[in-house]
């Protein structure tokens, strides 16, 4: 059972695992986290980390909920090269509890939410949301691919004013 209390901001945890193929034809592999950790983090939700695979750099990523109060954290192509692992390999897991709901906005994002007037609708919006929307934002590999995830923000957040303005 898995209690409902808040996540353990800051603690740092270690622990290995085997790298699994999470997806069936896809390239997307995760690890699960021991039950042990699971329960640590008081919560069947997602946990905002961030993390390390081995001696890799730093990344942030989510716990994310798979039922019965268990977690896997996935583990992106970038950091498997960076790290030369591969399905099947056992690796060293490291992260750090991060506070959901301090949600810092890139210049550019910031910009781009001030010229349309939906800094405040964004800033209204779920830490979590805002969280994956800036993630999704800094994961850019190219500024065009950049530019198109900041204009989804910022529609995001043109839809919670909407929301917002209907209640």
């Amino acid at each position: 059972m898995v209690r409902k209390t808040s996540p353990p901001i800051g603690k740092r945890i270690t622990f290995k695992a085997k790298l699994e193929d999470w997806a069936e034809g896809m390239d997307y592999c995760a690890v699960p986290v021991p039950e042990r950790v699971s329960q640590a983090m008081g919560t069947a939700g997602p946990v905002l980390v961030m993390a390390r695979v081995n001696d890799s750099e730093p990344f942030k990523v989510s716990l994310f909920p798979v039922g019965g109060g268990k977690h896997y954290i996935r583990i992106k192509r970038s950091v498997r090269s960076e790290t030369k692992t591969r399905t099947g390999d056992q690796i060293t897991v490291q992260f750090t509890v991060l506070d959901r709901a301090a949600v810092t906005i890139p210049n550019d994002l910031n910009k781009a939410l001030r010229a349309e007037g939906v800094e405040g609708a964004f800033k209204a919006m779920p830490p979590g949301k805002q969280s994956f929307a800036i993630r999704q934002i800094e994961e850019a590999a190219r500024p065009e691919t950049r530019a198109k995830r900041i204009q989804k923000a910022v529609a995001l957040a043109h839809q919670k004013r909407e929301q917002m303005s209907e209640k």
